[in-house]
């Protein structure tokens, strides 16, 4: 018997803030202090660049040097392009509709600028960047990148050209996303044309999150509107989509890791002597070099 997951709550975007010189974001949690930071695990960060403008510049704006260890960076390219590189030697350019997932896991540095040519022509910029939590022990996995072009995605089209479900991680109705992770989660890309309908069924005790991209639907007969955040609770399996115009919508959930948390700066680990040991791996270079 299908159960509907029901909403908690549809939270507007937060006042947004700068990530370096290239990023401005709605950090939806777990630092707005509106979702719990454990309430989205495996997800534990969810900064959401909303549409903006940027002025062509020689300058590439981004974020310099910095480490990461204990989970992954999921960057999903909306509008605009990314350059990405790292000390375990990995780099990349994602644009629309590709996908950038770094496991940090042992620790790396790590760098993002917007893309030279982007840069020089400026443009429309719309990205989200996700934190995921890896359990205890994959936390010193070692570093790997995933370059999850759109192309390689799987892609569920719906009947009647009504829309498509692009899988990046987990699988939607035999459709298989593209994307390993370390515990299990599903990650979809939806676009609807107006008056599409999808049944989405995630388990009950998933934490289940739906990030509005683009236009207004409606969700278990609830309006959800651009760059707003919706938040189901644990009491059902099944939710209802109807697009009411054209709509865009990011898809999170995942089977919760309750383990402890240790959250510092661009470290997440389990107890506070790891993060410690982190610090001092940074300062002692085992995390490698990369020039800024």
């Amino acid at each position: 018997m299908k159960i509907m997951k029901t909403i908690e709550a549809i939270i507007p975007p937060p006042p947004p803030h700068m990530v370096g010189d290239g990023f401005r974001v709605h950090n939806f949690f777990p630092s707005s202090g509106l979702i719990d930071k454990r309430r989205m695990s495996p997800f534990f960060l969810l900064d959401y660049g909303s549409k903006i403008e940027f002025s062509p510049t020689p300058h590439q704006r981004g974020v310099g040097v910095h480490p990461h260890a204990g989970f992954e960076t999921v960057t999903l390219a909306y509008h605009g392009k990314v350059a990405h590189h790292d000390s375990a030697g990995n780099a990349g350019v994602i644009g629309e509709g590709d996908v950038q997932w770094m496991t940090a896991g042992s620790g790396l540095l790590h760098k993002e600028y917007h893309e030279e040519n982007f840069s020089k022509s400026g443009g429309l910029f719309q990205m989200v960047q996700l934190w995921v939590n890896l359990p205890a022990k994959y936390k010193k996995t070692k570093p790997k990148y995933q370059d999850l072009k759109k192309e390689l995605q799987g892609r569920y089209l719906l009947p009647d050209g009504l829309g498509e479900v692009a899988v990046i991680a987990g699988e939607f109705k035999g459709t298989k996303g593209a994307a390993y992770t370390f515990s299990p989660m599903q990650v979809y890309n939806l676009k609807l044309k107006k008056g599409a309908n999808l049944e989405l069924s995630f388990p009950k005790t998933d934490n289940t999150g739906m990030l509005m991209i683009e236009g207004e639907a409606k969700v278990n007969d609830e309006t959800a509107k651009t760059d707003h955040f919706v938040l189901f609770n644990h009491d059902g399996d099944v939710i209802q989509v109807t697009a009411t115009e054209e709509a865009a919508m990011l898809i999170l959930s995942g089977e919760p890791i309750n383990e402890p948390i240790a959250a510092y700066g661009p470290f997440l680990m389990n107890t506070w002597p790891e993060v410690e040991q982190a610090i001092q791996d940074v300062n002692a270079g085992k995390f490698g070099v990369l020039e800024d």
